[in-house]
């Protein structure tokens, strides 16, 4: 049996989020490969639907709608470019939380074009309100546990 299609804003599966990049010109440097800083907005958008996916919209976080308000930051990102993803490829950015505690949530990021791994990200994200941190809500934390 095939497996099921990732969709546009992606799909949870496994204990990870899968979600689709297509490349595009201007994703691209003038060689026609993607330019490095780039993957930092392919990894961006896929943590954001992420979260999406799990019912959390980043706006009414981050008004406060369901609480105090409450922004991510990134604290921290260790890097690998492995191989170079081109314009027209079709990247998975897979997403799975490697570590949860109170205020941070550290995450691993891998884009792939098909079984190629081609960028890896470890990412600290922290979460902040009012300028300090502030603990994760329960349901937050729950959620991203996703396996």
């Amino acid at each position: 049996m095939p497996p099921e299609p990732v969709l546009p804003h992606g799909a949870l599966r496994d204990g990870r989020h899968l979600f689709p990049i297509r490349v595009y010109f201007e994703d691209t440097d003038f060689t026609g490969i993607v330019y490095h800083a780039n993957y930092l907005r392919f990894i961006e958008r896929a943590r954001t639907e992420m979260l999406r996916e799990l019912g959390f919209h980043q706006g009414a976080i981050h008004s406060g709608e369901s609480g105090d308000a409450l922004f991510f930051v990134v604290a921290r990102m260790q890097l690998e470019f492995l191989r170079p993803a081109r314009m027209d490829d079709l990247l998975t950015v897979e997403t799975r939380p490697i570590k949860i505690s109170a205020a941070v949530i550290e995450l691993e990021q891998i884009v792939r074009r098909d079984a190629d791994i081609l960028f890896t990200a470890k990412v600290l994200i922290a979460a902040l309100a009012d300028g300090k941190p502030r603990r994760l809500p329960r349901e937050i934390r729950e959620k991203l546990e996703l396996g």
